[in-house]
């Protein structure tokens, strides 16, 4: 699953969800959550539930609504049986959550004629102060495909801006931020970073961008077409990266009992080549 930018649209507006399957995204998250009113709710869960079935694009995913809500079940429900990419969950308070879905998933799955496993979770597991307390997803169900920051609903759960005037965190956001990256590495899953909220500002996205991608992010969030290209560029590692990355892995793969190998006059040890690999898995 390449998961560098993930391009949202609203489950209920068809223009706006004919552009971003249409788009280079590599991924396009359809939303029934938080960019469909509580009265078109309905109305657009069926419509998703019609688009999905032998729809040309493969790489989709639904953000269905949030766990405990009156909509969490009917979403999955009527969702499943199109086979998704993947399931996002919103507001995702920790790893039980994350097991309950997959036996929601597996249950609906095998109604539907469908390889149990064969749906993915994406999980956005910052968006609450009390979600912060369950970020420890090692052992997760193996449909679970990565975790996701989402900056603007925790700052409103802490009644505080996302960004300040210069556009940095405060500091509790900022924790988040940082203890996500952690959560995801322990658990050896993808980070994605959450959007950028003005698509109008294209030097501000790249920094940004670019800034995630320094920190060990995979991927970003998207609001807007625009952002798709920035977004990737960020998250592809440049010729010169991934040309020192085959050189590890073939080193390694040519000695696969070294700890230690030289490299171009360089000590590399086992830990490069994970390095390597990641780099390499960002290039797909």
């Amino acid at each position: 699953m390449k998961l560098r930018n993930l391009l949202f649209a609203p489950g209920d507006s068809q223009r706006k969800r004919d552009k971003a399957l249409a788009s280079d995204a590599d991924a396009v998250v359809l939303d029934l959550e938080d960019a469909v009113g509580p009265e078109k709710k309905d109305a657009a869960r069926a419509e998703l539930a019609a688009l999905l079935p032998g729809r040309e694009r493969r790489e989709v995913v639904v953000r269905v609504n949030a766990r405990g809500t009156d909509w969490y079940l009917r979403d999955l429900a009527s969702i499943v049986p199109g086979a998704p990419m993947a399931v996002m969950l919103p507001k995702c308070t920790g790893a039980g959550d994350i097991a309950a879905l997959d036996h929601h998933l597996e249950a609906l799955e095998v109604a539907a004629g469908l390889e149990p496993g064969r749906i993915g979770v994406l999980a956005l597991v910052t968006e609450t102060a009390a979600s912060l307390h369950g970020l420890d997803y090692r052992g997760a169900p193996a449909r679970l495909r990565g975790l996701c920051f989402g900056a603007e609903d925790l700052s409103s759960d802490l009644g505080i801006p996302a960004r300040d005037a210069s556009g940095r965190y405060p500091a509790p956001v900022h924790q988040a931020r940082a203890a996500l990256l952690l959560a995801a590495a322990a658990a050896g899953l993808p980070a994605l970073d959450t959007p950028f909220p003005d698509p109008r500002n294209a030097e501000g996205l790249a920094l940004e961008a670019a800034a995630a991608a320094a920190d060990g992010f995979s991927g970003k969030l998207c609001i807007h077409p625009a952002q798709i290209g920035p977004v990737a560029q960020a998250f592809t590692p440049d010729a010169a990266r991934l040309d020192w990355a085959r050189k590890v892995e073939a080193a390694f793969r040519a000695a696969p009992e070294a700890g230690v190998i030289s490299l171009d006059g360089r000590m590399i040890e086992r830990l490069h080549l994970r390095l390597a690999q990641r780099l390499l898995a960002l290039a797909g």
